[in-house]
């Protein structure tokens, strides 16, 4: 769905664009799984696209009750924040035609960066340069594809990203690359859960030695983390206490080992369909 004639924010900051500008409904975005309505939003003569997905349109999960999807998104933008810029687009939680939802900037994909770039299924048993092996899959018909993924560090940050927010639906279609080479992800409603469910395409540096970038990253996070400093009083806002300490604790199992995590073995490790 193409985005309108967008004004960049000039007066105010992105976040308040969206907290506190005018939100109308052009359309609905029809391949979500929940409500998810494209959006203009408008302050002090200052307009952008947006997503926003009310709470009265999420379809409750065994394990993610409905009305807490929304609050997950913003929290995921909230740690993406400290973790690196342009991991996340800018995300609140506000009011809006059909109640309190999620509203995030739209963010136009590169078509040209984006399939057999970032993601691919091979005839082959081993990966290619400049590729990681995700694992084997089922294509129809008996057959097998090797899973692979791009070996870049882009997709890097956002996998350390899913670690730290326990991600539980990393598919292909939430990576959204632009033309000016940032590389977002999307989709965090189902995140930040007590148990294991770290569900993702992006397996391809398991048990390798996280970067020295993502190690500073991790340190800073985790001080950010702290009880009462900004980011944790922001958090308790938005999930609960018991999941803010297991982000905690993902954070200092991350930098305790030094390593990319592994599939844990009791939760399916890559979502299917991966787009």
């Amino acid at each position: 769905m193409p985005a309108p004639e967008r004004i960049p924010p000039r007066g105010v900051t992105v976040t308040e664009l969206l907290a506190h500008g005018e939100l109308t409904i052009r359309g609905r975005i029809r391949e979500a799984s929940n409500t998810a309505l494209y959006c203009t939003v408008e302050h002090e003569g200052e307009r952008a696209a947006c997503v926003y997905k009310p709470v009265a349109g999420e379809r409750p999960l065994w394990d993610f009750p409905d009305g807490v999807l929304a609050p997950r998104e913003v929290a995921a933008y909230e740690v993406a924040e400290v973790l690196g810029r342009d991991l996340v687009p800018p995300t609140v939680l506000r009011d809006g035609p059909h109640g309190e939802g999620m509203c995030q900037l739209w963010i136009d994909s590169d078509p040209e960066a984006s399939g057999d770039g970032l993601l691919a299924l091979l005839d082959a048993r081993e990966p290619g340069p400049g590729w990681k092996a995700v694992g084997f899959a089922e294509v129809g018909e008996g057959r097998t594809a090797l899973l692979v993924h791009a070996d870049d560090d882009r997709l890097r940050r956002l996998a350390v990203l899913d670690a730290v927010i326990n991600n539980a639906d990393r598919k292909g279609g939430h990576l959204l690359p632009t033309a000016d080479g940032r590389l977002y992800g999307i989709d965090h409603g189902v995140t930040f859960h007590t148990d294991d469910k770290l569900r993702t395409l992006l397996w391809g540096w398991a048990g390798e030695p996280l970067t020295t970038g993502a190690l500073a990253a991790l340190t800073a996070l985790r001080a950010a983390l702290e009880p009462e400093e900004p980011l944790a009083t922001r958090l308790a806002e938005l999930i609960t206490g018991p999941e803010i300490d297991a982000t905690r604790a993902r954070v200092a199992a991350l930098l305790a080992s030094g390593v990319h995590p592994r599939p844990g073995g009791q939760w399916p490790a890559i979502p299917w369909p991966p787009v």
